[in-house]
């Protein structure tokens, strides 16, 4: 072993930055083009950050802002980050907020809630919409709402192959086999949620965070189905918006050293 420190490079932190969530759609801040720029000068790294419009939740930029500085400063090489937020009508006090290691509470002291239990509710309503992805794969794949319901997270293996889920069902008595995406995205979100953490946690719930049952299925379902439907609908209007305001032609990431 050499016992150097590897060179960030700017694909690294793309990569961490991928794991960065616009909490209110659920989805990768790489994949909806909000990076804008990456400058990488070891150790040291910038990140620019675009958003679709001027007046999104300061609370909504914070945490994306916080998360990138975090998911980038946990790469190896990389000592100091700076996360610069633009065309934001809150750009001077998140900027010098989240690099200055400063609390949301702190910078915006007339809040009515704190950026936690503001990404604890998001966090929510996402696990909910990740819930009927993974459930409409189940019925794909012939799984009744009655073995659904019954469903715990050892009856799970989401490394069985490279792009399936194996569920076992009815006491090992019967395995299917589901593509691999659906379930895994929902596991992570409802593991970060605290809704399963043992092999016996039940694998699905209700809003309120209570075992699904056979009987509550059809309207837990449906309850799930419009919190992904209404996240799908924001970010439509929210690509919208990015479109209109920088151009669908727009390079989305730029990077430089």
């Amino acid at each position: 072993m050499s016992g150097r420190t590897p060179t960030p490079t700017r694909a690294a932190v793309l990569d961490r930055l991928d794991r960065v969530t616009d909490p209110e759609l659920d989805r990768s801040i790489v994949e909806l083009e909000y990076v804008e720029r990456v400058e990488v000068d070891p150790p040291r790294v910038s990140v620019r950050i675009a958003l679709p419009t001027a007046w999104c939740s300061p609370a909504f930029a914070w945490m994306m802002a916080s998360d990138a500085r975090e998911e980038t400063l946990a790469l190896d090489g990389v000592e100091a980050v700076r996360v610069e937020l633009v065309d934001h009508m809150h750009e001077r006090e998140i900027n010098e907020g989240v690099n200055g290691g400063l609390d949301f509470e702190t910078v915006f002291e007339d809040a009515t809630e704190g950026v936690e239990a503001i990404r604890a509710v998001l966090d929510d309503k996402a696990r909910l919409a990740r819930q009927h992805g993974a459930v409409e794969a189940l019925l794909d794949a012939g799984v009744r709402p009655e073995q659904i319901a019954r469903l715990r997270r050892g009856d799970v293996t989401l490394d069985a192959e490279p792009d399936r889920a194996a569920i076992s069902l009815d006491g090992d008595a019967l395995v299917v086999f589901v593509p691999r995406e659906p379930l895994a995205r929902y596991v992570e979100k409802a593991t970060d949620v605290g809704i399963v953490e043992e092999p016996d946690d039940r694998l699905f719930a209700t809003p309120e965070g209570d075992p699904l049952t056979a009987e509550s299925f059809d309207l837990v379902h449906r309850r799930a189905r419009l919190a992904r439907t209404n996240m799908t609908g924001q970010g439509t209007v929210c690509d919208g918006l990015r479109r209109a305001r920088y151009g669908g032609a727009r390079e989305a990431t730029e990077t430089s050293d």
